[in-house]
């Protein structure tokens, strides 16, 4: 459930609404949930449009090291570099920069605090959070879940 903070008599209170999924919203690329979960397998559709999280470790692009690029898994927009992929050491796929106009942002308030999600800018697919403790040059750490994204070799 996410959290918003309404305003009454200049008094903050947080107010629990409905999750936001990713499919919500209007994409240049839409299907129906039928025509999605054709499409995806199981752990993509919770990750892509449910905002789950895979478990760290467990993806195989994680350790993926070919020069190429990382695609969305729903739409298959091209969204990173292999020429910006790091090992975080979290047991994701981590980047320190999307491709121009791949991804777009939103506040994320579903746990302890205050994240910022990451989704296609294409589909509204859930890929991750993007963090500031990442490296040089941008400080950031795209940290994306493998089961988001395809990858095609160069």
């Amino acid at each position: 459930m996410n959290r918003r903070a309404v305003v009454l008599g200049g008094v903050a209170l947080m107010v629990m609404g409905p999750k936001a999924w990713a499919s919500d919203g209007v994409f240049e690329f839409q299907l129906s949930e039928a025509e999605w979960r054709a499409r995806l397998s199981d752990l993509s559709y919770r990750v892509l449009r449910e905002e789950a999280t895979e478990r760290a470790f467990t993806s195989p692009l994680d350790k993926e090291t070919r020069a190429g690029t990382y695609h969305c898994g729903g739409c298959d927009l091209p969204a990173f570099s292999s020429q910006h992929k790091y090992d975080s050491g979290t047991g994701w796929p981590s980047f320190w920069q999307p491709l121009p106009d791949a991804v777009r942002t939103k506040e994320d308030r579903s746990l302890f605090g205050v994240r910022t999600e990451v989704h296609c800018r294409r589909c509204g697919g859930h890929f991750g959070h993007v963090f500031g403790d990442g490296p040089q040059p941008t400080g950031k750490r795209y940290c994306m879940n493998g089961a988001a994204l395809t990858f095609r070799a160069a």
